[in-house]
């Protein structure tokens, strides 16, 4: 399959300037030593609108990104369930300072792990709210129980949640646990990788009201909700 651009950008509501400020940007990375190299694709409705490549695929050999370059990746759920998020943001469902107790009370009255082991941490009230904009950075203080860096990861495997949750766990029940744990920083004080983007799926589904959406619906985010189970 051919990855070139099939069209002009604008003939399909891009602006060709605002594409090229892409590259400028992730260049950069490669500039100052953040990435070796990159591989960009930008599509709408089947038509390729950018495609760029820059930097290195193999820095010891010296062998440039190409257009065919294999890339191995990883938590694809991810920017699916981001981009489902920012659909329903795009009609107005809610703003990204919106405070997610709104909809999952569970993350309402949370605690911030201060001191202490994992079988007797002192916690302290969180003075700001998690907010969808944390969802999105990964800056809401949430963590991952296989990161094995903190008191708090502790805290989360003695839970059960490990690198995966309980088999017989679903989504909304896993949030309820997570509101339930101490957070590992203050909200929108830190980055820290982490169940965030579990938590913003369940926001998804809430939201929307879809667990699991009729792709024959005609809402653009009613077809993406359908992705994120199983973030």
């Amino acid at each position: 399959m051919s990855v070139a651009r099939s069209i002009d950008p604008d003939q399909i509501g891009f602006d060709p300037a605002r594409l090229a400020r892409i590259d400028e940007h992730f260049g950069r990375y490669v500039d100052d030593g953040r990435l070796a190299g990159w591989q960009v694709l930008v599509t709408r409705r089947g038509e390729i609108a950018h495609s760029s490549t820059y930097g290195l695929r193999d820095v010891e050999a010296g062998s440039p990104v190409e257009a065919d370059t294999l890339w191995r990746i990883y938590s694809m759920t991810k920017p699916v369930t981001s981009v489902a998020a920012m659909i329903l943001w795009e009609e107005g469902r809610f703003e990204l300072t919106d405070e997610i107790s709104r909809w999952l009370p569970e993350f309402a009255d949370l605690r911030v792990y201060s001191k202490g082991s994992a079988l007797k941490p002192y916690t302290v009230p969180a003075v700001e709210p998690i907010r969808v904009w944390h969802l999105l950075t990964h800056t809401a203080g949430l963590t991952y129980g296989f990161m094995q860096t903190s008191v708090v990861d502790t805290i989360y495997r003695a839970a059960g949640y490990d690198l995966y949750p309980p088999a017989d766990v679903d989504l909304a029940t896993a949030c309820q646990a997570f509101g339930e744990l101490p957070l590992l920083f203050q909200p929108g004080t830190a980055w820290g990788y982490s169940v965030a983007t579990d938590v913003l799926g369940r926001l998804v589904e809430v939201v929307s009201g879809h667990v699991e959406a009729d792709v024959g619906q005609a809402e653009p985010s009613m077809l993406v909700a359908g992705l994120v189970v199983g973030v």
